[in-house]
């Protein structure tokens, strides 16, 4: 095996991991990438009904995952947010503009079905760790 294409990853902890048998986060290489992340803590949803709070806890749980396998948010590359509802997007975007607004990564933000009524908010991120370094 290739020592530069060594995988490793991290979990977060909630019970979704363990169900379906993902990792919150896979690191490859340089390359780092986060699953679809939810506002959810030890105790549930986090930020019930804001999208804004909900995406604040979003990106600091990706951050970590990434802090976790060497990287950092200055690394990632490419954001996806998907939003139960589009009427969300403003506040959804105003949040994403605090933490990447000097980075500018690629990004998407869709309209989705997401699983459980409580989320508002699901983001998934890919870092190069080193593309920050700039």
């Amino acid at each position: 095996m290739n020592p530069k294409l060594r995988r490793s990853s991290v979990g977060s902890g909630t019970h979704w991991e363990d169900l379906a048998g993902y990792a919150r986060a896979v690191r490859v290489g340089d390359r780092i990438v986060v699953s679809g992340t939810t506002a959810t803590g030890p105790e549930g949803v986090v930020g019930a009904g804001d999208p804004a709070a909900q995406t604040r806890f979003i990106l600091d749980k990706i951050e970590k995952a990434i802090n976790q396998l060497g990287g950092a948010l200055q690394d990632v590359v490419r954001t996806r947010i998907y939003l139960r509802h589009v009427a969300d997007w403003e506040p959804v975007a105003l949040v994403h503009g605090e933490r990447f607004g000097s980075i500018r990564p690629a990004n998407t933000m869709v309209q989705a079905q997401l699983i459980g009524d409580e989320y508002l908010v699901e983001i998934e991120a890919e870092a190069v760790i080193g593309s920050g370094d700039v």
